[in-house]
């Protein structure tokens, strides 16, 4: 055992790569580099033979280095390692070393702690060794996007530097971390880095050196040169002047980014107390705190810095910088009750104070300070993850971008040929080498348009400024055509669809284990249990002389008509500190009615708070009554989560159906449950008490029945997406019976629908796994919040674009709205899915095979868990959909981020919660960004066509001209380039996105048939009409062909003649890909550019039949003004000839729907039909299948049928092949 265990040891520490962070999105193959002396004198040679141009391939692709001047080693070996994500995406990072020379054993167990093993623990040898034969403690690391990296010795690999974070037990944070000392601090601060997130502003010179470096701009100081040796001067000056307009825009816009992002992100540098080892305060900078530090939270509040555990005392804190979610949070401490418990960010997230929020104010006991302990520093940070995201933001791998670059390399190709074909013609023509050699690399920079990668973005830029407008502000601009393509929306519930604020419907007590009549007014019920669990089970604080805190806790609150006390002088009498003290408002209530011995007044403290989590779906208080002498528990939450954690005699045996009857009205359903504890319980024994023998034996109280209403805007919104074709889908953690009635009132269940509930069990009492199919019994007509948007008036864009949302008519819906344009039948019922958390990790887990297809006719998603919305959109994202997701950026930043286009409703201008961020607080704002996506992406298209039709016309002109030894001259080209194509490329984006939805979808790729028909049929609609005007040209008795002088001339009749056909043909092509309707609002609507193409046409046209002779000896033209009229008149007529084809082309031939089904058929002919998305499939599959089998049970497959179902893949998934019964 002991030589197989050295032999692999070895294997691993001779290994040359590695895979770090295995099993994660952040996964990373590792290969070890080092010098190598032969590679590195032949890279020297490379870069005198090549002038150095070696150097600016080695900029652009940084992974050549390894390549060419290092040799791969064992990684303890290496000097540098080349890293490749799951990408496919390369970088190099050279390995640094540091010394610690001594007190090494203080901070060993944060950077070497094994995830695997909390307890395990590194001593000083090791890491004084954690290098290979180096006597000297010199550990080797290196940093990846703000991330450290560290050699270790125990799994002789990198691995990522751990923190605080994680595989810490919350009983150490009280008994390991009491300060450190400023040694302790150095040291870590060595490891660990300055605590700081900055955003590098890089300044100007900079910028411009990497701008310049741009292969853009080498392309084109490259073309300036090649254009001036051509003799091409104006036309290079002005190019050249141009060039450094447009990089001075450049750098403006990307310093001004930055600088934003960077005040976005910062915080001004300050200092913080911290608790030393031996027990005094010290004030430190910052940047100095590591994790570890106990930091003291000023009581006037402050801004964090750091991600920390609170450990003593609470605190007030906003998070929207982090969420979005502006509504205070109390932070409350850490108890070592909880010392088993492994550390979680996110399941502690409210013990847990995290960089960025805000710490409004804080609350202390007596002389006591409120303490925390540092986990996180700088990007290691929640805050600084975030701002990770941003700075090296995944590939969003759009089709469209990729195809874009698959047409330039065709133009290469084109270029090849033309190339060839230049030689061909002025060998013939005997032209010098240097004429030769000029015409064939003018070649390229003709056919491969350099200003083509910055026309695609045109449309983008004005489709962001837009939207700004709009209030909806985005941080990742590439993302706004993702907009255009989205085909599934996802809404959290509770202040998305539905309002922030809750209506108090009722209180429904129970006595004797039956309910009561239901109460409206709580403030006039008979003081006792229930008031009292209403007045005290929540997490409000009061700010700025206001109670704040969650809507529903104040809405609850309110309705008892008590008041809130935070803590002040006269709070001794409860024996001793309390954080919070509520008391009866009312005259009547006010005088105790029963034997609170000394006290005077019914007054009620708050001792401790157990904070409301997600994932238990509950929040409870302990709270002392002033005069009596035990303590009691209150607890609100869920009503089936309370339930269980009462006894069973106080349920009422029918709180299943009464239950069922509220949710199925649309009501928010709160079980509310209290336990009195022993007097023996003092105040520090409770402090100490640990959730779960608190939070049991429970007396059941009752339920809180609240009203949640549906935003005006949600119902015409969610009618307008369906009708648009694009799926809508309801993730919320609420009850699964509240958020069907939601789906049906809204609109996302049609009224005739049918949901079927799937309710999945665990294998328990030796059963298998199982799925229960049941049909909802809900009926819209049952809710109170059935106010019908149809027949109303309604502000959803603007008034007058309603007359009257829908219409029924001969068994098809018209929808009227002008938001969109659709036809949907009534008469088919549909069937939805609804599931809920706790179900869809039992089917993950057990029937992953049906997965897929609860995902595709999935819509109502409850009682959905943070995590298991993110993974819920990873599912969705499998099987092919483009998923938008729009919530209030409190419990959805993982979804957000996530999601294509994540947005988040919040009043924050900008936030880091997700890409997008509407301060309209509804979901009017993803119809906008859908609207102006699909803008943004018709444009890009439209501006690719264009630059690749000017690309094709000007080659085309100059293969011609080359032909007969001459060229275009310099004027001319200066008027082709930068008169007429800049005007239109900056321009021909400023059309404003259509008011109306269409049902289709913009195309997403490039290489569509009907897209590569519409480039070629133009170019050869081109090529047809300059040559036409060619041979009427030659046909003309006084026409003369020209003499080449010294192999090529500038003025001819044939530049002549082909400069203007061609003038017009610039135009004529973008007015034909200029389209409005259904993505875009018609080219008249867009007056500036509708004012170029007219006056660019008119002086084009003044140039043939006004030719004025200072113009024609400017652009180098032979006199048309000796010429006939007629021959003029029939030039222009050549000119219209080309407007009308090429615009029957456009329109009747390749926008035509019978011809695009005939180039599909010719498509699949020619090669085999590409695959389908996943859940097209799977859509068609469940059309033709009796699924899901409702009243059936669906058990897992057994042993030897999972051997038969593991080869199941999403391209053949079958339908019967689980147990029905």
């Amino acid at each position: 055992m002991g030589m197989n265990g050295g032999t692999s040891n070895l294997s691993r520490l001779l290994a040359d790569s590695a895979i770090l962070n295995r099993g994660t999105e952040d996964e990373l193959h590792c290969y070890g580099y080092q010098e190598d002396k032969v590679k590195k004198f032949f890279f020297l040679f490379l870069v005198v033979v090549t002038f150095g141009l070696i150097l600016l391939l080695l900029y652009w692709k940084p992974e050549l280095e390894c390549y060419l001047k290092k040799s791969k080693c064992a990684l303890y070996k290496a000097d540098t390692v080349l890293l490749e994500d799951h990408f496919q995406q390369k970088y190099v990072c050279p390995i640094k070393t540091f010394n610690l020379e001594e007190e090494l054993s203080e901070f060993s167990d944060a950077y070497n702690r094994d995830e695997s093993s909390p307890e395990n623990q590194t001593d000083v040898d090791d890491v004084a060794n954690l290098t290979v034969q180096q006597p000297d403690p010199i550990i080797c690391y290196f940093d990846f996007q703000h991330v450290r990296y560290i050699w270790s010795k125990q799994l002789k690999t990198y691995t990522r530097l751990l923190d605080l974070s994680a595989n810490t037990k919350c009983g150490e944070f009280h008994e390991k971390y009491k300060g450190l000392s400023v040694l302790q601090q150095a040291h870590r601060r060595v490891v660990y880095g300055e605590n700081s997130i900055e955003v590098e502003v890089k300044s100007y010179w900079r910028l411009l050196i990497e701008e310049v470096l741009n292969p853009f701009y080498i392309f084109q100081i490259a073309s300036i040169i090649l254009w001036s040796l051509d003799s091409y001067y104006y036309y290079a000056a002005c190019i050249f002047l141009i060039s450094c307009i447009s990089m001075g825009v450049s750098l403006y816009e990307t310093k001004r980014q930055m600088i934003t992002l960077h005040n976005m992100v910062s915080t001004a540098a300050t200092s913080v107390m911290v608790v030393r080892e031996d027990g005094t305060y010290d004030n430190v900078p910052v940047t100095d705190l590591v994790p570890g530090d106990v930091i003291v939270i000023p009581s006037h509040g402050c801004t964090m810095t750091c991600d920390a555990v609170l450990m003593a005392g609470t605190c007030i804190v906003n998070e929207s910088m982090l969420t979005g979610e502006s509504v205070p949070i109390t932070k409350t401490p850490l108890h070592q009750c909880e010392d088993e418990e492994i550390y979680s960010a996110e399941q502690h997230k409210r013990h847990t104070l995290f960089s960025g929020t805000k710490v409004i104010q804080t609350r202390y006991y007596g002389q006591y300070k409120v303490l925390a302990v540092v986990i996180r520093t700088g990007f290691s940070t929640a805050k600084g993850e975030l701002v990770r995201a941003i700075l090296f933001p995944k590939p969003l791998g759009f089709k469209f971008y990729q195809d874009a670059m698959r047409f330039i390399m065709f133009l290469a190709v084109v270029a090849f040929f033309g190339m060839c074909y230049s030689i061909a013609q002025y060998i013939r023509l005997k032209a010098s080498p240097e004429r030769i050699i000029l015409r064939v690399l003018d070649i390229i920079t003709i056919i491969v348009p350099p200003a083509l990668p910055a026309a695609m973005t045109v449309g983008t830029v004005y489709a962001q400024n837009r939207l700004k407008k709009k209030q909806i502000y985005c941080i990742s601009p590439p993302r706004i055509n993702f907009c255009g393509r989205l085909n599934l929306l996802c809404f959290d519930k509770t202040g998305t669809l539905t309002e922030d604020g809750l209506d108090l419907g009722k209180v429904i007590p129970v006595k004797d284990k039956s309910f009561r009549h239901g109460i409206t007014d709580p403030s006039q019920m008979e003081r006792g249990e229930f008031l009292v669990g209403m007045a005290t089970c929540h997490s409000l604080t009061i700010i700025d002389g206001e109670i704040s805190g969650d809507p529903m806790d104040v809405i609850m609150f309110n309705a008892t008509k008590w008041t809130l006390e935070e803590p002040g002088r006269d709070t001794s009498k409860f024996d001793t500190i309390m954080p919070t003290v509520v008391r009866p408002a009312t005259k009547d209530t006010f005088m105790p009615d029963e034997d609170l011995g000394d006290a005077t007044q019914y007054e009620v403290g708050i001792v401790r708070q157990f904070t409301f989590s997600s994932s238990l779906k509950r929040m409870s208080v302990i709270t002392r009554t002033l005069g009596k002498s035990n303590m009691e528990v209150y607890c609100k939450g869920a009503v089936e989560t309370v339930c269980q954690l009462c006894k069973q005699d106080t349920v009422p045996e029918d709180i299943d159906h009464v239950l069922h009857q509220y949710a199925v009205q649309g009501f928010r359903v709160i079980g509310l449950a209290c336990r009195s504890l022993d007097p023996k319980i003092t105040w520090h024994q409770a402090q100490r008490l640990s959730r779960d023998k608190v939070e049991c034996d429970m007396t059941f109280l009752g339920l809180i029945v609240m009203q949640n209403k549906l935003k005006r805007e949600t119902k015409p919104v969610i009618k307008t997406l369906l009708a648009a074709n694009l799926r809508c889908v309801m993730i919320t953690g609420d009850m699964i019976t509240t958020a069907i009635c939601v789906a049906r009132n809204c609109g996302m269940v049609g009224t005739r629908d049918r949901v079927v509930i799937v309710e999945a069990h665990k294998p328990e009492n030796n059963e298998q796994a199982r799925i229960e199919w049941e049909l909802s019994d809900m009926n819209v007509d049952s809710s109170p919040d059935t106010s019908d948007f149809d027949n109303e008036e309604t502000p959803f864009l603007t008034s007058s674009l309603y007359d009257k949302f829908s219409t029924d008519f001969k068994g098809y819906k018209y929808y009227a709205a002008k938001q969109v344009t659709a036809r949907v039948p009534i008469d088919e019922v549909q069937t939805h899915l609804a599931i809920t958390g706790k179900s869809f990790a039992v089917i993950e887990k057990y029937f992953p095979h049906l997965l897929p297809r609860i995902c595709v006719q999935g819509t109502i998603f409850a009682r959905m868990l943070p995590d298991q919305k993110c993974q819920l959109i990873q599912k969705q994202q499998e099987l092919g959909y483009i998923v938008g997701m729009c919530g209030d950026g409190a419990n959805d930043c993982e979804a957000l981020k996530a999601a294509h286009a994540g947005i988040s409703l919040s009043e924050a201008e900008a936030s880091v919660a997700a890409p997008f961020t509407s301060r309209v607080n509804h979901i009017e704002c993803v119809v906008t960004l859908i609207r102006e996506g699909r803008g943004a992406l018709v444009t890009s298209f439209g501006c690719f066509k264009y630059m690749a039709l000017y690309s094709f016309i000007q080659f085309i002109s100059v293969m011609i001209l080359y032909t007969y030894g001459v060229n275009l001259g310099d004027m001319q080209f200066l008027y082709i380039d930068l008169v007429i194509t800049t005007t239109i490329a900056v321009l021909m984006g400023y059309t404003q996105s259509y008011e109306r939805l269409s049902v289709r979808r913009p195309e997403g790729s490039l290489v569509k048939a009907s897209n590569i028909l519409s480039i070629l049929l133009q170019v050869f609609c081109a090529a047809l009409f300059q040559t036409a005007a060619l041979i009427y040209l030659k046909s003309q008795a006084w026409y003369v062909e020209v003499e080449p002088e010294g192999g090529e001339t500038m003025k001819s009749w044939e530049s002549t003649v082909i400069f203007i056909a061609s003038s017009f043909q610039y135009i004529v092509v973008a007015f034909v890909f200029s389209k409005g309707p259904p993505f875009r609002k018609p080219i008249y609507t867009n007056i500036p550019y509708l004012t170029s193409l007219l006056l660019l046409t008119a002086f084009s046209a003044c140039l043939v039949m006004v030719p004025w002779k200072p113009f024609m000896e400017f652009f180098t033209l032979m006199r048309l003004d000796e010429k006939p009229v007629i021959f003029r008149g029939l030039l222009l007529t050549i000119v219209a000839a080309h407007f009308v084809v090429a615009v029957m082309v456009e329109y009747f031939v390749t926008d035509n729907q019978t011809m695009k089904s005939c180039m599909k058929r010719c498509v699949r002919c020619v090669r085999p039909k590409k695959s389908a998305s996943a859940y097209k499939k799977i859509g068609l599959e469940l059309l033709t299948a009796d699924w899901p089998p409702v009243g059936q049970v669906t058990y897992a497959p057994t042993v030897c049928d999972s051997l038969d179902t593991t080869s199941i893949m999403l391209d053949n998934i079958p339908l019967a092949d689980s147990i029905n019964r």
